[in-house]
């Protein structure tokens, strides 16, 4: 019941933090984003596993994730330099242009996936780790308006590295701390796991 309790307060508290917010403009984004495919791919897929796919990935979510990188609440050497002449308009076009792409997937490494889904549909109610679709939806396309990332699609290796950034406290961002609490539970093998049933989801 607790658990519960806190996933509602921290959706209601995301969706209070959205309201007011300005809706980009994904035609605009489009020119705004041409520096970016050096590292996250045409149209958002990044062919490198370093860089996260940002097609679909979430417009507010996106847009935060500049903000946050401006503001240096997210350390990233490359990403800091480059959020940090953008207005909160440049955030919201290029969170819409990237979020109107489609993610066109990935593999899974098949000794890994079963065991990932297990995970992330059901949890380990021993370890209290939640199961990631209460706040990644079903099919990893994410909760747009908590802010809530899409998983679906996303190259494991830059999932596992984000993991271990919130159990090792390096990654702090997101609502209520819940990201580093659940990624301290987990072990490198159900980051692995999860993060190789992620690649694959469609």
């Amino acid at each position: 019941m607790k658990r519960l309790w806190i996933l509602a307060a921290t959706i209601s508290g995301a969706l209070a933090g959205n309201a007011g917010e300005a809706a980009g403009n994904p035609e605009t984004g489009a020119a705004k984003a041409v520096v970016c495919q050096a590292c996250h791919g045409a149209n958002g897929n990044s062919v490198s596993p370093e860089w996260p796919s940002l097609a679909g990935l979430g417009a507010d979510y996106i847009a935060d994730q500049l903000k946050n990188f401006k503001e240096t609440k997210r350390n990233n050497p490359i990403m800091m330099p480059n959020a940090a002449n953008l207005s909160p308009d440049d955030m919201a076009d290029l969170g819409a242009y990237f979020d109107a792409q489609v993610n066109t997937g990935l593999e899974s490494d098949p000794s890994y996936w079963q065991a990932g889904e297990k995970l992330y549909r059901a949890g380990d109610k021993a370890r209290d780790i939640p199961a990631c679709m209460a706040c990644h939806g079903p099919t990893g396309r994410g909760n747009e308006p908590a802010k809530f990332p899409a998983l679906r699609g996303q190259h494991s290796v830059y999932v596992v590295k984000q993991l271990n950034d919130y159990a090792s406290g390096a990654r702090t961002t997101g609502p209520n701390g819940i990201m580093p609490t659940i990624a301290k539970r987990l072990s490198p093998d159900d980051m692995r796991n999860l993060a190789s049933y992620l690649q694959g989801l469609r």
